[in-house]
């Protein structure tokens, strides 16, 4: 997750060539659980060439694993699929190598590609293939659309064309939750809040046992919009134009009744210091600091921070406990519900230009098998993984996962489209890995429709929805702390109505249908 995968590398402008002894390449899905399926494809198992290919291929390079040719990784995709990799990977911002490269008109066969309105720029200016050009030459693609339709739908540009490989499972590293003091709350007799007045409850009764203490904190400065996401996913509304599942139709959230109920809340918090006065600016350094410190006990920030805070805290406090808290439902019958950020934005695409385009499907077809899954999870049986009881486990070497990729290349740019994610899973904490097992039982029902948008449709966003959302911002910070009363709400709606919220709510509407008309199938 947004996190991470979805971050253009910054280098300096340029390639430098790096040759890649075997490649491989995928993106991937994971269900969450820790059980995984055995070897074997049930969409079908792509048999290893009979005659060797070399793919040219500009991939990312991550600077915790940079990316390396002598990864073990590149050499089991080779023996599955005879496919060898030269790879290239930037030595500037990958955004301005693609940019140089496309321009160049001297593309590699294969570009990783970080963000899909990139990639659908490049395909609607002729530079990258359609995908769906060619699905009755990839039974396993073909197939594994039939089973995440969502999935696929996500990477369809404006045009109806797929210009990048779909991808699941990696992104559930992106899942952001609440988390509190586990060892402060049993402490105290404390009970996890259910929902917003059960909150304030225990906040009021932690403030009291820790009058220095602000009982809630979170980085809100650093990352404003997944914030505004999960709460008003608390309060069953949006934080910008979004889908309501329940309703069936595409509303605008910051003008919704329930998005009032919780700006009330949260003025409420703010007012009797539940929450740091200056909250809407923290830091990721000032955060971490209260939360360490105990001057902080509830939080909400990405799920790995369980072990981020545990490990380093635990040294010198072994009672120090940080685990996931059930969403509390912001309004009467709400439901408990975390935002759905468990997707990736970036993936492989193929270049027009390329001589060897049926072969890179067939390549690539390989990797939505059952089999290209466990092989670009979990590597080779035998090598990074042993089974026991039906059941796949690492090696006793592999202990870490950032470790484990550093060493294999496994989950790496260019080596995974659909992953497993119980192999992650295996090999984090106990604490982590039961929040993981929990926190799916508070999923919305499906993600947000991502739409792809026309350069107009583009337009209109970047100049009408900046307006909207500063007033959004603007409105938000006045109303929390205060300097504008709740009384004003209707006055403020018409105000933000003014600046066209209609018009987007039209846009995403019209983008949506023009994708749902698309049908995932060779064309």
């Amino acid at each position: 997750m947004k996190r991470n995968a979805m971050i253009l590398v910054t280098l300096m402008l340029g390639l430098s060539v790096l040759a890649g002894c075997s490649g491989g390449k995928t993106e991937g899905n994971a269900s969450g659980e820790l059980k995984s399926t055995a070897s074997g494809s049930t969409t079908g198992t792509s048999a290893p060439a009979t005659e060797k290919k070399t793919f040219k291929a500009l991939l990312d390079s991550n600077p915790t694993f940079p990316y390396s040719k002598d990864w073990p990784i590149w050499k089991w995709i080779e023996e599955k699929t005879g496919v060898t990799l030269d790879v290239q990977t930037p030595s500037g911002k990958l955004a301005d190598s693609l940019n140089l490269v496309v321009a160049s008109n001297n593309m590699p066969d294969l570009l990783y590609i970080p963000t899909r309105v990139t990639s659908n720029k490049f395909g609607q200016q002729g530079a990258l293939v359609n995908i769906l050009d060619y699905l009755n030459q990839m039974p396993n693609l073909s197939a594994w659309l039939k089973k995440y339709p969502e999935e696929g739908k996500a990477t369809l540009s404006t045009d109806g064309k797929m210009y990048m490989f779909p991808n699941q499972g990696f992104g559930e590293t992106n899942r952001m939750i609440w988390l509190y003091r586990e060892d402060i709350f049993r402490k105290h007799g404390l009970t996890p809040p259910k929902n917003y007045d059960e909150l304030y409850t225990v906040m009021k009764k932690l403030k009291e046992l820790y009058p220095n203490s602000y009982p809630l904190s979170m980085r809100f400065g650093q990352i404003p919009d997944e914030m505004y996401a999960n709460l008003t996913t608390n309060f069953n509304t949006g934080e910008n134009v979004y889908y309501n599942f329940d309703k069936k139709d595409w509303g605008f959230g910051p003008t919704e009744d329930a998005y009032k109920a919780m700006l009330g809340a949260w003025n409420k918090f703010y007012k009797e210091g539940l929450i740091p006065p200056d909250f809407l600016t923290t830091q990721t350094k000032q955060w971490q600091d209260m939360i360490s410190n105990s001057n902080s006990f509830i939080t909400i920030d990405y799920i790995s921070r369980i072990d981020f805070f545990n490990n380093a805290m635990r040294k010198d406090n072994p009672e120090y406990n940080m685990q996931f808290m059930a969403p509390p439902a912001g309004i009467a019958g709400g439901k408990q519900l975390n935002p759905y950020f468990h997707y990736l934005e970036g993936g492989l695409t193929v270049a027009s230009t390329s001589k060897n385009v049926k072969d890179i499907m067939k390549y690539m077809d390989f990797f939505y098998s059952e089999e290209g899954k466990t092989l670009t999870s979990w590597g080779k049986e035998g090598e990074t993984f042993t089974l026991e009881n039906g059941q796949k486990k690492f090696k006793p070497e592999f202990t870490d996962v950032t470790e484990m990729r550093k060493k294999t290349g496994l989950q790496t740019s260019g080596g995974y489209t659909w992953i497993d994610f119980g192999a992650h899973l295996s090999l984090f904490s106990k604490d982590l890995r039961a929040a993981y097992q929990e926190v799916v039982k508070y999923d919305l029902p499906a993600m947000q429709p991502k739409p792809a948008f026309t350069e107009a449709e583009n337009e209109g966003l970047a100049v009408t929805g900046q307006a909207v959302k500063k007033s959004r911002d603007e409105n938000f910070a006045k109303f929390v702390t205060g300097s504008r009363s709740l009384s004003e709400w209707d006055k403020y709606v018409k105000e933000i109505e003014g600046l066209g919220v209609q018009k987007l709510v039209d846009t995403y509407k019209t983008a949506n249908k023009r994708v749902e008309s698309v049908e995932l199938k060779s064309k």
